[in-house]
Formats: structure tokens, C-alpha cells, sequence
């Protein structure tokens, strides 16, 4: 997306010329952090529909950077798998050329966490050594990178779910993983874009009247609900299950979406009312999404904050066309890994509607 900068270009050789050029340094760096967790992302789906995430079974930051290097090695990753329930119960009888290929994917996606956090710390340690990071700026750094680690900790919390007396993942580690991941994103992402806006020398944007900032955040809560729930459909497999649309099972709202009890525990348990929220909230986002680009349209037409809340809303139904179609197909492979991939995509789309709305100056 454009990254423009909300102040006149700073005379070379002066303070603000410099502070403009580490800002844009770090800009960059952290866009480049974001693309890095998009295609987390898409790896993540891709992981999750292969069912590879349980092969491997131990957690070791360091050590397990290093894949089996002999067949021994390998004998002995397969020997640990098949302590599990997912291979007694799913996959007894696995050769090792099936193993390796569910063991690539996992560790692909581990490797590709481990490079994320490098490619954060690393840059991190020599903008701050050079001294290029402002003050106000170092703590939201430090923040970011904190949760970077809170990630790889989620992530072995959600797999350690898989390996005892189940044969897949907690829903709701899952959905956890997934929506702490695009948060990360979105942290980073808004850094970056208020670091395009902010005045040389001010570390707070104006408390000025924004007619659209409100709403655009209430946009991109209700966007990471539905993240949440999507999560859970992935979870559950609820995709796999009531292929049709718009109606389930034949009706716009299906009976049996309360039939567990408690009642609570059908809109996480339940395939059928996990599918049903996620579709009512797709339908929310989106109807939400136009009606903002409507309203930007009637009063700042022209403007970038028109093209950003229209770029927000074509995104969402774009994303909703993949996921209708994604359900009617059953769940293919590539269509179910857009539908997961573009789900970051729409994310940077509102929050660049957000970020404008927010910080970038009114006239």
C-alpha cells in the first residue's frame, strides 16, 4: 500500500532529515516483518490442511532448526510420532516417505517462526545501537518483539493440545495461534503507518475530531472476531460439514445450533453454530465495510481515506466470494489456503483504512 508521510520534506543534513530517513528505514523493516507473517500464515494453512502439525513432538527453539540428517535420525522423529494418538488412531502404519512429508511442512513452518524472530531482533539491536530508534518509539518496540515471543509459546501450547488423549489440536488453541498472529500484524502493520503520519519530533498524533476513526477501528474488532472464528471453523473442520449456500441444511438459520449443553458450548464446540457465527459475522464485516465506504464516499470523495475504505470493502467481499466457494467445494486445497492467506490481506486493507482515518493529517 502507498506510505506516505505527513510532513514536508525535511531540509538534508538537518535533525528532521535525519529522524525522516530512520523512520523510513524502520518503516520498511517492519513492512517487511509483516509480509514475513503473512506467508506465516499461509504456511500455517497449508500445515493444518496437510494435518502435518503434530509431527513433530517436541519443542526445541534452538536444537530444532537442524532437520534429520540420517536415516537413523529420521527412524527415531517417526518413533516419537508414533507415541501419539493421531498416528495410532488416523495414521497407523505411516511409511517414512508419508512421514517426512507431513514432518516437512511442520518444520517449514517453525524454520520460517524462527526467521521472523531473527529478522526482528537483529534489526532491532542495530537500529538501537546506532541510535537510530527514538525514544518514544523503543518500548513499542520491545512490546513487539515480546510478542513475537508469546507466539512461539502459543504455538507449542497449541500443539502440546494434539498429543495426549486427542487426535488433532484444540479449537480454541488453534483460533488463538491464528488470531494472535494477524494481532502481531496488525501491531507492526499500524506502527509502521503512524510513523509514516507523525509530525518530526511528536510521538503522539492529534486528539483532533476524526469522523471516521472510530469506525474504523470498530471495523477491524469486528474483523478480528471473525478471524477468531474462522479459527474455530478451521479447527473443527466445520467446513467440511453443511456444503451448501446460503442455505444450511436447508435453512437460512438451521435448527440444532443450541443443542449442547450448556448452551455457551455450541458456539465453540458445536461444527454446525461454529460454521453459522462465522457466516453471520462474514455477512456483518462486509455489510459494515460498504456502508463505511458509502458514507466516506458522501463526504470525502476523492480523497485517499475514499480509496482506502473502498479498497477495505472490496477486499471483504472478495474474501467472502473465496470462502462461499471454499465451502462449496468442499475445502480444496488452494482455495482453503487464499481463503486463510487473504484473510491477512483484507486485515491490511482495513487497517489502512483505519490508519488514515486515525493519523493521516485532515487537510
Amino acid at each position: 500500500m502507498t506510505d506516505t508521510t505527513a510532513t514536508a520534506t525535511p531540509v538534508p543534513g538537518t535533525e528532521p532529515a535525519r529522524i525522516a530517513r530512520d523512520r523510513k528505514a524502520i518503516r520498511l523493516w517492519l513492512y517487511a516483518i509483516c509480509l514475513m507473517i503473512l506467508a506465516m500464515v499461509i504456511v500455517g494453512g497449508a500445515t493444518r490442511l496437510t494435518e502435518s502439525g503434530l509431527s513433530i513432538t517436541e519443542w526445541k527453539p534452538i536444537h530444532g532448526v537442524i532437520p534429520p540428517l540420517s536415516l537413523a535420525e529420521w527412524e527415531e522423529e517417526l518413533a516419537k510420532y508414533r507415541q501419539i494418538p493421531e498416528y495410532q488412531l488416523i495414521n497407523k502404519g505411516m511409511s517414512l516417505e508419508e512421514f517426512k512429508v507431513i514432518f516437512w511442512w511442520e518444520w517449514s513452518h517453525r524454520l520460517l517462526g524462527r526467521l521472523i524472530g531473527v529478522a526482528f531482533f537483529v534489526p532491532l539491536v542495530w537500529f538501537w545501537a546506532r541510535g537510530r530508534v527514538e525514544n518514544w518509539l523503543k518500548p513499542w518496540l520491545v512490546v513487539g518483539l515480546a510478542l513475537g515471543g508469546l507466539q512461539g509459546a502459543v504455538g507449542w501450547w497449541m500443539v502440546a493440545s494434539g498429543l495426549v488423549d486427542r487426535v488433532d489440536v484444540s479449537q480454541y488453541r488453534l483460533a488463538t495461534h491464528l488470531t494472535l498472529a494477524c494481532l502481531i500484524f496488525a501491531y507492526l502493520y499500524m506502527l509502521a503507518r503512524y510513523l509514516a503520519f507523525a509530525p518530526i519530533g511528536r510521538a503522539r498524533a492529534q486528539a483532533d475530531a476524526r469522523p471516521f476513526a472510530g469506525a474504523a477501528a470498530g471495523l477491524v474488532a469486528l474483523l478480528f472476531v471473525q478471524i477468531f472464528l474462522g479459527g474455530l471453523v478451521a479447527g473443527l473442520k466445520a467446513g467440511h460439514t453443511f456444503n451448501t449456500w446460503p442455505l444450511m441444511d436447508g435453512q437460512f438459520i438451521p435448527s440444532g445450533l443450541w443443542i449442547q449443553t450448556p448452551a455457551w458450548l455450541n458456539h465453540f464446540e458445536n461444527a454446525l453454530t461454529v460454521q453459522f457465527q462465522h457466516r453471520m459475522a462474514g455477512y456483518a464485516v462486509v455489510a459494515l465495510a460498504v456502508l463505511l465506504a458509502l458514507a466516506v464516499r458522501r463526504r470525502a470523495a476523492g480523497s485517499q481515506l475514499g480509496w482506502a475504505s473502498a479498497l477495505a470493502a472490496l477486499c471483504l467481499l472478495a474474501q467472502m466470494t473465496i470462502g462461499i466457494a471454499t465451502l462449496l467445494g468442499q475445502v480444496p486445497f488452494t482455495l482453503a489456503l487464499m481463503h486463510q492467506g487473504f484473510a491477512v490481506v483484507v486485515l491490511g486493507a482495513c487497517l489502512e483504512f483505519w490508519a488514515r482515518a486515525r493519523f493521516a493529517p485532515t487537510r
